[in-house]
């Protein structure tokens, strides 16, 4: 479509353009153009190459396993596949920063932003995690600087920080004047033989994002509904001359087909509802926040809506390659295609030995500028990162769904109660979507720093307070409710419970019992839970209540003050949680 460019865009306009005549000019047809998209989510901090091989299911439903991720070997992947094409553009869809390894998190994820600011990033829309060091905090992360908004002392190895260099857009994180805290689209324009052929990004959470994070951290923030914030911005885009209009959104799905398998079958998810209201103009949907990888042309559930939705997995272990063919005359997007790529790095195995690629996928070298940056950091990280804090008894096995009971939860809930004994706790609740994955000790059974900080990277204060025994019920009977997901707790020694999902919701709790003894709804009761819980995050809406509240140590340094109790630490037996089948 031959256009002018309108001078009225908004700053975060990214134009290859030349300056508007003052009449419009007659323009030769030009031939179709490709446009690269690199599709990234749920980095997590991972500059590292993630230390296990990925499992990665293929188009046949053969699953094996991979070493993957990392800054050096994603930066490599990310520009032979925008090489390919002399538009390109790199899009991520959330949770770059949070719940990430200790290499990036205890400097605040500093190195995570400046990781993506080599890769080439241009926009980013803001995920739950996001938020877990707060609004401000994520501001400094956009905009630089060392102000301190956390416990933690930030610039400790760039000084100053300086910032992202690519643009958070937050379409429905409304600030409490009405703007929103990032921009709610940004452009990228391209010079194709003198047309102008733009492609508008619009970026956003999921309006869940208040029940994922602690509540102080988005105060004074409100979570818009997704697909209104989303086709409120259309006209805009429209009105901006936008070819095609891409939305990166942090809401995923669930499939049950490979990585790259393009049928959409066994699709499911909280992102089904949003898609279905979304605006048919839309090109593609880049997603995430479920860590599952996936590629499905839309247009197969809904004919009417012919865009693609892709996600790439986990940590920076895939890439999504997608390409736009545009006609730069008409500003029609003609083609559309995506794949899922497998980021083959090199791994080692648990005696250090270089692992043997897999054939199937490409092993990718690291780019030599990145790896010297990551470098730096891991050094930085070493020393806090190798301290031994105790030993356990054998494996604790990584977090399986939510509702599992596992060792590994029992014994963060065993270290949580121990470490708040004297605020007279007596049962300890650790949510189950907050262990991040499981403990491998050495071979004499010692637990570094690092890996359990990679098991609980949040930094997390643990509070106890005190709950009716009716109070405790409701809040156990909200494990099983319609608000957020499924979860059951890890709870501490001496507590158990037995469920029944076949009983209506507000009566699946069919027994709990404290040493024995049957929880009395009148008496009263000293519970600790971490401060996310506290502030009733994952829908726990009753930890909000609660009297007598103390405010006891940060969760990883009760998990080694309990081990250090015991020269090795004997794991948990299950049987604490039980579900009636």
């Amino acid at each position: 479509m031959n256009r002018l460019i309108l001078s009225s865009l908004a700053a975060l306009s990214v134009s290859a353009c030349a300056t508007v005549p003052d009449a419009p000019a007659q323009f030769a047809q030009t031939e179709p153009v490709t446009i690269k998209i690199i599709g990234l989510n749920d980095f997590h901090g991972n500059i590292e190459p993630i230390r296990r091989p990925i499992g990665v299911m293929d188009n046949a439903g053969q699953t094996q396993r991979v070493y993957a991720a990392g800054a050096a070997y994603l930066a490599t992947a990310v520009e032979q596949y925008r090489s390919q094409s002399e538009y390109s553009i790199v899009i991520a869809a959330g949770d770059l920063i949070g719940g990430s390894p200790l290499v990036s998190s205890i400097f605040l994820d500093e190195p995570a932003i400046g990781a993506m600011n080599r890769i080439g990033l241009d926009f980013n829309a803001v995920g739950n995690h996001e938020f877990d060091r707060g609004w401000k905090e994520l501001k400094r992360i956009q905009e630089g600087g060392c102000e301190q908004n956390t416990l933690r002392e930030p610039c400790a190895v760039e000084n100053p920080y300086p910032g992202a260099e690519f643009r958070f857009l937050a379409a429905n994180v409304v600030m409490p004047d009405g703007d929103t805290l990032f921009p709610g689209y940004g452009i990228k324009r391209f010079d194709v033989g003198g047309q102008d052929v733009a492609v508008g990004i619009i970026g956003l959470t999921l309006k869940d994002t208040p029940t994922l994070v602690t509540p102080s951290g988005v105060e004074g923030l409100t979570f818009t509904d997704e697909a209104n914030a989303i086709n409120d911005l259309i006209p805009d885009l429209q009105k901006a001359g936008a070819d095609a209009i891409v939305v990166t959104i942090h809401q995923g799905l669930y499939t049950e087909v490979g990585f790259n398998n393009k049928s959409c079958d066994g699709v499911s998810g909280p992102l089904l509802d949003i898609l279905a209201q979304l605006d048919p103009k839309i090109d593609v949907v880049v997603s995430g926040h479920t860590h599952n990888a996936y590629v499905c042309d839309y247009s197969a559930i809904d004919p009417s809506r012919e865009f693609l939705v892709t996600s790439a997995g986990y940590g920076g272990s895939m890439l999504t390659d997608i390409t736009l063919t545009v006609d730069p005359n008409t500003g029609d997007v003609m083609v559309k295609t995506a794949d899922n790529i497998v980021v083959q790095s090199v791994g080692t195995d648990r005696e250090g030995n270089v692992a043997t690629p897999s054939p199937d996928y490409q092993q990718f070298t690291a780019n030599p500028e990145i790896a010297a940056y990551v470098a730096r950091y891991s050094e930085a990280s070493r020393e806090a990162a190798q301290r031994p804090i105790g030993k356990i008894s054998g494996e604790a096995k990584d977090p399986g769904p939510s509702t599992e009971e596992t060792a590994l939860g029992n014994l963060i809930a065993d270290a949580q109660l121990f470490g708040t004994l004297e605020a007279g706790a007596q049962i300890a609740f650790m949510n189950n979507s907050g262990i991040r994955t499981g403990l491998t000790p050495a071979e004499d059974g010692t637990i570094t720093y690092g890996e359990a900080y990679a098991v609980q990277p949040f930094g997390n204060t643990l509070i106890t307070k005190s709950f009716t025994g009716a109070q405790l019920l409701a809040l156990l009977e909200q494990q099983f409710d319609d608000e957020g997901f499924v979860q059951t707790f890890s709870p501490s020694k001496g507590f158990a419970m037995t469920y029944d999902m076949r009983r209506p919701v507000g009566a699946r709790v069919v027994s709990v019992t404290l040493d024995g003894e049957a929880i009395d709804p009148a008496a009263t009761y000293r519970v600790t839970m971490n401060s996310f819980l506290a502030a009733g995050g994952d829908s726990f809406t009753i930890f909000n209540d609660g009297a007598d509240i103390v405010t006891g140590p940060v969760d990883l340094d009760a998990i080694e003050a309990y081990l250090q109790t015991a020269d090795v630490m004997e794991l948990p037996a299950l049987g604490r949680v039980t579900e009636n089948k």
